[in-house]
């Protein structure tokens, strides 16, 4: 466990240990929940789909295409859970591949029109 204040940046980095240094790290979807064990029903996304959505999350830079940094600001969930669980997916890709999932950034999915 990591304790925090409330409102405290979290600052976190993520590193991909490979030999190809030609890859590189995106940070696609953050999580929290106050469940360790369910990351669908009561959660809060941070980062979805390479969208922000949370106003306190930023990126910060790295030399270096593998480690991605991140931070955003602690906070607790209705009913004062005491603890939040956060869960990241991020995404590896080749270096330089401007097709890539990592090159995209922020994906929203349209909607689709419901028929009569």
């Amino acid at each position: 466990p990591y304790y925090v204040d409330m409102n405290q940046n979290l600052f976190l980095q993520a590193y991909l240990h490979s030999s190809d240094k030609n890859l590189r790290l995106f940070v696609d979807t953050c999580v929290a929940s106050p469940s360790p064990h369910n990351f669908t029903a009561v959660t809060y996304d941070i980062i979805r789909n390479g969208c922000v959505r949370d106003s306190t999350y930023a990126t910060y830079y790295s030399p270096y295409n593998y480690i991605a940094r991140f931070k955003f600001n602690a906070f607790q969930f209705i009913r004062s859970n005491p603890v939040v669980y956060l869960q990241c997916k991020l995404v590896v890709c080749r270096a330089y591949d401007y097709s890539s999932r990592c090159y995209q950034g922020c994906i929203t999915r349209s909607k689709r029109e419901i028929s009569s």
